[in-house]
């Protein structure tokens, strides 16, 4: 297949930011496969904060992260992703290179705890506000799921929203499939 899924061009476009020694932030920690991503990405140099409210998915991802041998670059926060502000040493404001979200339920886990646009909105503007000038932010946006589509669309109207002098969004969609996943990527200048 030529035309990569989301999740490649997610991986793809946060390759292109996050140099070894870097910074980087998974604002849902999941099952972990993202914030391992970024741990090898960013190596044992960096540091990678990963947020979920899920301490079952925590646990998950500290055993993949362990098992990997990656586990000492990355925090892992038992808090939703709209206080990573209060997380995050100040240090690094303006010094992250590349945050992930990846939207909806723990796979696997309880489909009734889903992320909601409530804290999602709030989070996205938080990890732009500490992405360095270069870093790139993505969000990946499922809609099969209850409430999937309403979060999608306020995630789709604050990207648009956002100052083109500032950052530059783009939006990678499958338009023969219904409920497709989608990818937000924004770059901030």
């Amino acid at each position: 297949m030529i035309l990569p899924s989301i999740l490649q061009s997610a991986r793809h476009y946060i390759k292109q930011a996050l140099p070894p020694g870097g910074f980087a932030i998974d604002g849902t920690v999941g099952n972990g496969y993202d914030t391992l991503f970024l741990a090898e990405t960013t190596g044992p140099s960096g540091a990678v904060f990963g947020f979920d409210i899920q301490q079952a998915a925590l646990q998950q991802a500290r055993c993949r992260l362990e098992k990997a041998g990656q586990l000492e670059q990355v925090r892992l926060f038992h808090a939703s992703h709209h206080r990573m502000g209060e997380e995050l040493p100040p240090r690094l404001k303006g010094k992250i290179h590349a945050a992930m979200f990846n939207l909806g339920y723990l796979p696997h886990g309880d489909s009734s705890v889903i992320t909601r646009k409530e804290t999602t909105i709030p989070a996205l503007q938080t990890a732009l506000d500490w992405l360095k000038s270069g870093g790139i932010l993505t969000c990946a946006l499922y809609t099969g799921h209850p409430g999937g589509q309403e979060e999608a669309d306020h995630v789709i109207r604050f990207a648009t929203g956002l100052c083109p002098k500032s950052y530059q969004v783009l939006w990678q969609q499958l338009i023969n499939r219904k409920q497709a996943p989608s990818l937000v990527i924004i770059e901030k200048r």
